[in-house]
């Protein structure tokens, strides 16, 4: 097998774009937006950035350390639970690029704290940090419950079918307004039934919608 020079190994990175484990960082001057993209990473599958990369792929370079210091930063004094993460230095073109491997976080959802030091939970869709919704919030933490818990059938969980067979793309307010329930319910029940992989979330047109699992 040929092992691939430092130059060859970020350039093939670079190929594949920004996606939803790849974001690319000209540099780090905030610790709290790095903490943003953490959360995201740390809350879906995991990622890796790639710091001293412009977002049209150009080679920009860093200073590790100074970067160093704001990835540790993000990781452990902005992000609750702290993110695990690990990083390398690579030279291409005389210049130093640092990648840094987030993991994907076992203690969901992994909250980042924006500049006012509110905390908030965010998912990695494609190339974007999308905010997590409050039945994501609750899928995370009703994933504590013991498995093999059996869900209750009622006519609430029979209305929910009902509704979603005749939507495709429902929403948790219209799910509120056609159902006649408190949004804390709507929460809880869709969340369930994300658990259940009976119904699924979908992002589109910059909101979130749930529909019925093919």
């Amino acid at each position: 097998m040929k092992i691939l020079t430092d130059t060859q190994y970020i350039q093939s990175l670079i190929a594949e774009g920004e996606h939803q484990q790849q974001d690319f960082k000209f540099e780090i001057s905030d610790a709290r937006k790095i903490a943003k993209t953490f959360s995201a990473f740390a809350n879906t599958s995991g990622g890796r950035l790639l710091i001293g990369v412009k977002d049209n792929g150009k080679i920009a370079g860093v200073r590790s350390e100074e970067e160093q210091y704001m990835l540790e930063a993000a990781a452990e004094l902005y992000c609750r639970p702290k993110v695990s993460y690990h990083t390398q230095t690579y030279h291409v073109e005389g210049r130093s690029i640092l990648v840094a491997q987030i993991d994907e976080s076992m203690q969901k959802p992994v909250y980042a704290q924006d500049e006012t030091g509110k905390e908030l939970a965010y998912l990695r869709i494609e190339d974007e940090n999308i905010l997590a919704t409050p039945v994501h919030l609750r899928v995370w933490q009703q994933s504590g419950s013991p498995q093999g818990e059996l869900m209750e059938y009622t006519e609430r969980e029979q209305l929910l079918l009902n509704l979603l067979e005749e939507n495709d793309h429902l929403s948790l307010n219209r799910y509120c307004r056609l159902a006649h329930i408190s949004r804390r319910a709507a929460e809880h029940l869709l969340a369930k039934f994300v658990r259940y992989d009976i119904v699924e979330p979908v992002f589109e047109g910059h909101r979130f919608h749930f529909r019925l699992k093919e």
